[in-house]
């Protein structure tokens, strides 16, 4: 880039901003405290939360004794792994996501095949490449450990009676595979022991999702900027790097990334096919939203069905009406663009090791991998220069916070109320 054009640029980043920048700036940031989930009376319990923090660093519930939530989710990683594919008992076949500020998202997993973060938490337990494990082991675990049954029955009240053999197994599930002997002993149970044990089981992803609810990280460089905006703070605004601020007019206005990267997660919240190639080469063969769609309404934890706590709320309403349409086929979540520091690999193989690999794909498609109709008609190359590639790098750079508190990536102590969470406000 000429020499008189890079002064330029340096000009306009220390200009005043007019009043469609602020507003447009002004809508990516905000409080984020985890919204509340009328599906789940627990979410802001905090002996819930504890017992949620306790599951979630609990190796025993693999068949292992070797894989826990934070397996995959390590605090270290920003709740994510750092893999371009996850590892519990199996490899994985898609990306770990960061759990930071996940209780503002609106789908869960990549396909949006859970509709609350309760019940996307209960996925792992009985996924064979996950934890492998059944839902009678699970309940039994919590049964026979004092400090988890404790926490359990002093937020949701008594455990089924699974000290009778005759009518609890010890090992029991509906996903077992066909003709296991876990698999018979679920369909050997009455329907009503089986309604019961399952309303346990999601107790457990409502108290995990309690936890999950406080990983809300402080406020970025980028939050602290638009703080000192709204205030007309320029002493304060300085201290925001020049690059960064002429990334995020280019991200607000000509880069045209708010399209789908809005509001305080930066995300639609929605799904999307923008021909990334896969990770295998050749074609997809992963079908995402449009089998996400079909998972979610079959589920019997969704938001509208008898486990939740609020069957017929706005978010249980919209899950039963959902459609599923060939456009959706190959499409999934529009990712968070918040603490990209501490998320890579992106995308949702993890085909993308760096945030620069990301910005070069957009601003080519020439990698771009279009199926028929299924991608996304409005997507053009950005045709950025380089220089302008490395404003747009350092902005999203800054929308990463600084590490949550150190008791909230831990196991919690090793008697019932210890390291108690605070109520969130």
């Amino acid at each position: 880039m000429p020499v008189t054009v890079v002064i330029l640029s340096c000009l306009l980043a220390a200009s005043p901003l007019t009043d469609t920048q602020k507003r447009r700036i002004a809508g990516l940031s905000g409080a984020m405290q985890g919204t509340p989930d009328p599906t789940n009376e627990a979410w802001n319990d905090p002996t819930a939360a504890l017992l949620g923090q306790r599951l979630f660093f609990d190796t025993g519930f693999s068949l292992n004794n070797q894989v826990s939530c934070a397996t995959c989710h390590d605090p270290a990683m920003g709740f994510a792994d750092g893999k371009p594919l996850p590892t519990g008992l199996a490899k994985g076949s898609r990306h770990t996501p960061s759990l930071l500020n996940v209780a503002e998202h609106r789908w869960f997993f990549w396909d949006g095949r859970a509709d609350t973060l309760w019940s996307q938490a209960l996925h792992p337990f009985e996924r064979a490449e996950e934890f492998g494990s059944n839902r009678m082991a699970v309940l039994n675990r919590v049964h026979d450990d004092p400090i988890l049954r404790t926490e359990y029955e002093t937020v949701f009240g008594p455990l089924p009676p699974l000290d009778d053999h005759s009518r609890f197994p010890e090992n029991a599930g509906p996903h077992a595979p066909s003709g296991s002997r876990e698999h018979d002993a679920w369909q050997m149970m009455t329907p009503a022991d089986q309604q019961a044990c399952d309303r346990a089981f999601s107790n457990l992803g409502k108290a995990i999702a309690a936890y999950e609810h406080r990983l809300v990280p402080p406020p970025s460089s980028f939050d602290l900027f638009v703080t000192a905006m709204l205030a007309d703070d320029h002493k304060a605004m300085a201290a925001y790097p020049d690059d960064a601020r002429r990334g995020l007019l280019m991200f607000i206005d000509e880069a045209g990334c708010r399209q789908c990267h809005y509001g305080q997660l930066l995300s639609d919240l929605e799904f999307h096919n923008t021909g990334v190639p896969p990770s295998h080469g050749g074609l997809p063969r992963d079908a995402g939203r449009w089998e996400g769609i079909k998972l979610l309404q079959a589920n019997p934890f969704r938001a509208s069905g008898e486990f939740s706590d609020d069957p017929e709320s706005i978010r249980a309403l919209s899950t039963d009406s959902l459609a599923r349409n060939s456009e959706l086929w190959g499409a999934f979540r529009t990712p968070s663009l918040r603490n990209l520091n501490q998320t890579a690999p992106y995308m949702h193989q993890g085909q993308f090791k760096s945030i620069r690999e990301v910005l070069d794909f957009y601003n080519t498609l020439d990698t771009m991998v279009v199926l028929d109709h299924h991608q996304e008609t409005v997507l053009k190359p950005l045709g950025l220069t380089e220089t302008q590639l490395e404003d747009l790098e350092s902005f999203l750079m800054t929308l990463s916070s600084p590490k949550l508190p150190a008791e909230l990536g831990r196991k919690p102590g090793s008697s019932p109320g210890i390291d108690q969470i605070e109520t969130v406000d």
